[in-house]
């Protein structure tokens, strides 16, 4: 299975885990639109169905990751889709 690059991981797993909270305090329990495409994507990314799983999955290979190669210059980047 492909990985995607810790970079991009790390943003995906910050952003969603930023929103989340954001969305908890504002929305109660639905979450947003932007927080349930960003959990479908950590989802693909990490090969799982459950956002929960996904997470935990997301933590584990970043754990491994080199520190550097997790902090990267992708950080920063965005896809342009947005």
């Amino acid at each position: 299975m492909l990985r995607p690059h810790p970079a991009v991981l790390r943003r995906l797993v910050e952003e969603y885990e930023a929103l989340l909270a954001v969305d908890q305090t504002t929305h109660g329990s639905m979450p947003s639109p932007r927080a349930q495409d960003l959990a479908y994507t950590l989802c693909v990314s990490t090969g799982t169905r459950d956002v929960r799983q996904a997470l935990q999955a997301a933590h584990r290979w970043l754990s491994a990751a080199d520190p550097a190669a997790a902090r990267g210059p992708l950080t920063g980047a965005t896809s342009g889709a947005e």
